[in-house]
């Protein structure tokens, strides 16, 4: 496990806007109560709540990885999107304590799905 610090901070902080993620034209979640991190020098990420999402739209993965600043990340498939939705979310059941508030939330591949944040 490594602690976040100068040479690789990671800052997490609440969403002030309502947050949408969209996926084959469907809501899989849209939440007022999403965060968002900044890793390093990485794109910001958005967590959502598993609370607030169709959860019923994703499949369990077998698939996942580990990250020394976060613990190991389950995933789940969006299967609306057929193989391009494979591994499309990634969650961290069990984060490590410097980034605990991301417990029970969701993040997206971009690339994957449409995140709108509301102004």
């Amino acid at each position: 496990m490594k602690e976040p610090g100068p040479d690789h901070p990671i800052n997490i902080s609440p969403v002030s806007s309502r947050v949408t993620v969209r996926a084959g034209g469907a809501v899989i979640v849209a939440s007022d109560n999403a965060l968002i991190m900044q890793e390093s020098t990485y794109p910001p990420v958005y967590y959502l709540p598993r609370a607030d999402a169709a959860m019923d739209r994703l499949e369990a993965s077998d698939h996942g990885t580990y990250c020394p600043y976060k613990g190991d990340a389950s995933y789940f498939s969006i299967a609306a999107l057929g193989a391009d939705g494979a591994n499309a979310v990634w969650s961290y059941d069990t984060p490590y304590p410097a980034v605990a508030e991301i417990a029970g939330h969701l993040a997206f591949y971009p690339d994957k799905v449409d995140i709108t944040v509301e102004s």
